[in-house]
């Protein structure tokens, strides 16, 4: 990866409290357009993604695409994520796909003076994957590997309805001393590319740098 490359793929959110977070991308992710500054220029960001995407597509199924990923912007405000995209790639001759999101939310005030053993106990509770609590080189994190169902839209199914689609993912949470939360995810319906997108998400997690205002590094304690 050059120079160039490397910094087109530099993912920044600054987080009050004076930390910045920094996080490296791998190539090839086609990116949703989180950081529009209107509703214009987010749907005429979409289109064009969609042209990427689906080159071979009419454009009246790549205006469906863009208008149905467009309906999802709500939940992205609502869920606080400075950045989601997707890679789409064959693995063993099967076509498959995986989303990445970065999401930055505020911390429960209960979780006390450990936030992750209070994150990683809340998480076992609710039974939702296998919960771990890991060290990263910007400090401790808890990761959940799991399976979730989600509704594919009727849009992109042969049938045209709606159908229910199952996907595993692995989510990495890490408490910040400013009482937020930055959440990881990559999430893939494909269970053919899971050791590859499980492996690429690993060095997205792994390439998590936190700075001050000044740009000097920072560890979370533990």
């Amino acid at each position: 990866m050059t120079a160039t490359e490397l910094e087109r793929g530099v993912g920044r959110s600054n987080v009050d409290g004076g930390i910045n977070v920094r996080w490296i991308m791998p190539e090839g992710m086609f990116e949703f357009p989180v950081d529009a500054e209107d509703l214009d220029e987010t749907a005429q960001r979409l289109v064009e993604l969609a042209r990427t995407v689906m080159p071979e597509a009419s454009f009246e199924m790549q205006l469906e695409w863009a208008l149905m990923v467009a309906a999802q912007y709500d939940s992205f405000v609502e869920a606080g994520v400075q950045y989601s995209g997707f890679v789409i790639t064959d693995v063993e001759g099967a076509r498959c796909t995986a989303t990445v999101t970065v999401c930055l939310s505020d911390l429960d005030e209960s979780v006390g003076v450990r936030p992750v053993g209070f994150i990683g106990s809340t998480m076992r509770h609710l039974g939702i994957g296998q919960v771990s609590e890991i060290e990263l080189p910007c400090g401790p994190a808890v990761s959940c590997i799991g399976t979730r169902k989600t509704d594919l839209d009727g849009s992109l199914t042969a049938s045209g309805q709606g159908e229910p689609v199952w996907t595993s993912f692995i989510q990495v949470q890490v408490p910040l001393s400013n009482s937020t939360l930055l959440t990881l995810e990559m999430s893939t319906p494909n269970r053919e590319g899971w050791d590859v997108f499980s492996s690429m998400f690993a060095g997205v997690v792994k390439s998590v740098r936190l700075f001050d205002d000044a740009g000097r590094p920072l560890v979370m304690p533990g």
